[in-house]
């Protein structure tokens, strides 16, 4: 597994990649409005790391590095259960300079455990225009 940062060749597969995951991710949602160019708008101004197994571009995360905000984490729903999103979120945490923050929504139950299991503790929650959220530190070790 390699963990880079974004080029801009990596656009095209990043926009499907995240139409894509998040339509499989939150089916609770009505994802049919969602456009390929969400991506460029929600990832403005925030650093990107790919991750890619064999050369294959397989996951991204994407933070606002002035806060320490893991904004994004998605893999491709082929590649999940490989280990792609333990890379890339080992990666991101090393990046911090303190307290790691990330929101994630309510009923992705299974995203809410695979932060848990990687040290992440629930903090406080909140409404967003996806639903209810769960705000989640990292404490650097």
């Amino acid at each position: 597994m390699e963990i880079r940062a974004w080029q801009e060749s990596d656009r095209p597969f990043l926009r499907t990649l995240y139409l894509h995951a998040r339509r499989e991710s939150w089916p609770w949602l009505q994802g049919e409005r969602w456009r390929l160019e969400d991506f460029d708008a929600e990832t403005l101004g925030e650093k990107i790391w790919v991750a890619l197994d064999e050369g294959r571009r397989v996951g991204f995360a994407s933070v606002l590095e002035s806060d320490n905000f893991l904004h994004c984490l998605f893999v491709d729903p082929d590649a999940q259960r490989r280990g792609v999103g333990s890379a890339l979120l080992k990666h991101v945490q090393r990046q911090f300079s303190g307290t790691g923050a990330l929101k994630c929504l309510a009923k992705n139950e299974r995203a809410l455990a695979f932060y848990e299991r990687h040290g992440w503790q629930p903090q406080a929650r909140g409404e967003s225009e996806q639903g209810e959220y769960v705000l989640m530190h990292y404490r650097l070790p």
